[in-house]
């Protein structure tokens, strides 16, 4: 299955920008934020959707965003908004759209033809624009999530827990302790597995404490650990922990080196199961080393890129 262009693309902080707020554009163009979410749905009222998704369609025209990757959070479908919302701003088209509350793949159908006659339209080039999914915003989304990235513009899947919480009358989503409760534990371990199997990008949720800085710091930690590339923010001050959390340090990076001289030094011994600075160590090892290699190697050529060096 051929993916849009953007699948590859370097996702550790994505930013939400509420639609037709200049201010805030122009605070978020000078973060380190690695794609900008330009919101047309819950940051603008019913009576301001024709009016921001005007502005929004001018900023992908006109405003130098750099580097960073150029999304736009569509209203859903079963809306008066959502094709509309597609079909202004496709005129100089984001990269991505981040569709929400998705509940089947059949949704994702109907944006993926309708892209492909925008496309077609406009004159851009066909599926070239791919499409983020918040999975888990509904309780049908959460049971057809794997369905999802059958879709061939899917480039990779988050989840919320607030409209999940919402859509099933739950009063709260997280334990006193600040832990998700089971339910949307769940939803996060599926987005992330689902998104693996399919072959798209899994990108963890909000973290809705802005406060909270602690919190955040482990709730990134963790969600880099079970492999997650990248997180959702809601607030400039939340950038730079992401990134951080989404970047390889310098000493897993420098071991995640060594273990790879190792097993080439091994390999043209025959081997591949060998003992590395105490551990025992095969080819699972040496593959996670890998990619933690490329990916450090993505993030410093994309801030190469930004800084024009």
């Amino acid at each position: 299955m051929q993916r849009p262009p953007s699948i590859d693309r370097l996702r550790r902080s994505l930013h939400f920008v509420p639609g037709a707020n200049e201010r805030m554009l122009s605070k978020a163009l000078d973060t380190a934020a690695d794609s900008l979410v330009l919101d047309l749905e819950d940051a603008v009222t019913p009576d301001r959707k024709e009016e921001a998704r005007g502005v929004v369609s001018a900023w992908l025209a006109e405003v130098d965003f750099g580097t960073k990757e150029r999304v736009v959070r569509m209203n859903p479908l079963d809306t008066p908004w959502g094709l509309q919302d597609l079909e202004a701003t496709m005129v100089e088209p984001p990269h991505a759209y981040l569709v929400p509350k998705v509940s089947n793949l059949e949704e994702l159908t109907q944006i993926d033809d309708y892209l492909t006659q925008l496309e077609h339209r406009y004159g851009h080039p066909k599926s070239g624009v791919g499409l983020l999914l918040v999975s888990t915003e509904t309780p049908q989304g959460v049971l057809n999530l794997p369905t999802f990235t059958q879709c061939p513009r899917v480039v990779g899947l988050t989840w919320g827990a607030e409209d999940l919480s919402a859509a099933i009358g739950a009063p709260r989503n997280r334990l006193p302790s600040g832990k998700y409760l089971d339910v949307y534990r769940h939803c996060r371990v599926q987005t992330l597995l689902c998104a693996a199997a399919g072959g798209v990008q899994p990108l963890d949720g909000v973290f809705v404490d802005i406060t909270d800085n602690k919190g955040l710091a482990e709730e990134c930690r963790e969600g880099a650990w079970m492999g997650f590339t990248g997180k959702i923010t809601i607030h400039p001050s939340q950038i730079d922990e992401v990134n951080a959390a989404f970047t390889p340090s310098s000493d897993d990076l420098d071991e995640a080196r060594r273990l790879i001289n190792a097993f080439e030094e091994a390999e043209s011994q025959g081997l591949m199961a060998i003992s590395f600075e105490g551990k025992m160590v095969d080819v699972p090892h040496l593959t996670r080393a890998q990619k933690l290699v490329a990916r450090a190697e993505q993030i410093a050529a994309n801030l190469s890129e930004s800084t024009g060096s």
